[in-house]
C-alpha cells in the first residue's frame, strides 16, 4: 500500500460551538481513518504524530490531526489534563467525520500520544460502535481508570523499553483491559520515541494493527 496519493488540507473540526484547527488527508481508496488524539501540551503540529500519520497515509489511511482545545482553553493547564473534556473532543470529532462523505463509511481507529491515550480509551469506551480499534504511544492509559475495563476496541499499548515508569504504568492499564489487547515495548526507546528508528517501529505496530482490525468494514457505520 506504500506510495498511495493523498490528498492533504487544512481544515476546521467544528465541535459545539469551538472550530478547532486541523489536518486531514485521505488517500485514494482509503480503507480506514485514524484520528489522533494529541498528549499534554501538544497540538496537531506534533512533529512525531505528523511522522505517525504520514507513515499511516502511506499505508492507505485516511488521518485527522486536530487540536483538543482552542487556544484559551489550552492556556488554562487544568483543561490540558482533564481527560473527560479531551474525550468528549474525541467523542464530538468522530460525529464530525460522520458528516463528510469521503469519511462517513470508514472504520475508525483512534492514536493516543501520552495523556491522549487516556482520552482516546475513554472516548472509545463511550461509543463502543463507532470505534474499531485503539492504539497508544508513550501513552498514559492508566488515566483513563474505570473506562478501560469498558473499551471492546482491540487496543495495542506500545511503551518505549527505557520508558521505565511508563512501562509499569502500561502494564498495569494493561490488566484492567478485557478486550483484545497487545502490550509491544520498543527496545532503546525513551518515552518520546526521538532515538533513531524507533518511531519507525511505532508506524510499522500501529499500522499492521490498524490494518487487521479496520481492513474488514465495507458498509457504514450505524448511526447514532
Amino acid at each position: 500500500m506504500a506510495g498511495r496519493r493523498s490528498t492533504a488540507q487544512a481544515v476546521e473540526v467544528a465541535l459545539g460551538t469551538h472550530e478547532l484547527g486541523g489536518f486531514l488527508a485521505v488517500p485514494e481508496g482509503a480503507t480506514g481513518l485514524v484520528i489522533f488524539a494529541h498528549g499534554s501540551g501538544s497540538s496537531r503540529f506534533s512533529p512525531r504524530n505528523r511522522q505517525v500519520a504520514e507513515g499511516l497515509q502511506a499505508r492507505g489511511f485516511a488521518t485527522l490531526l486536530f487540536d483538543l482545545l482552542s487556544e484559551a482553553e489550552a492556556r488554562d493547564r487544568q483543561n490540558v489534563f482533564d481527560i473527560a473534556l479531551l474525550a468528549a473532543r474525541m467523542g464530538e470529532a468522530i460525529d464530525w467525520t460522520r458528516g463528510d462523505d469521503r469519511l462517513a463509511a470508514l472504520p475508525i481507529g483512534l492514536f493516543g500520544a501520552s495523556t491522549g491515550a487516556a482520552a482516546a480509551l475513554v472516548a472509545a469506551a463511550h461509543s463502543p460502535g463507532h470505534v474499531d480499534a485503539v492504539v497508544s504511544r508513550g501513552g498514559r492509559p492508566d488515566m483513563a481508570q474505570a473506562a478501560l475495563a469498558l473499551v471492546r476496541a482491540p487496543t495495542l499499548l506500545i511503551v518505549g523499553g527505557n520508558d521505565s515508569g511508563v512501562i509499569a504504568l502500561n502494564e498495569s492499564a494493561y490488566a484492567e483491559l478485557t478486550c483484545e489487547k497487545q502490550l509491544s515495548i520498543v527496545a532503546g526507546a525513551t518515552h518520546l520515541f526521538e532515538e533513531p528508528g524507533t518511531l519507525d517501529q511505532v508506524i510499522d505496530l500501529a499500522g499492521n494493527w490498524f490494518a487487521t482490525h479496520l481492513g474488514n468494514r465495507p458498509t457504514p457505520r450505524p448511526g447514532p
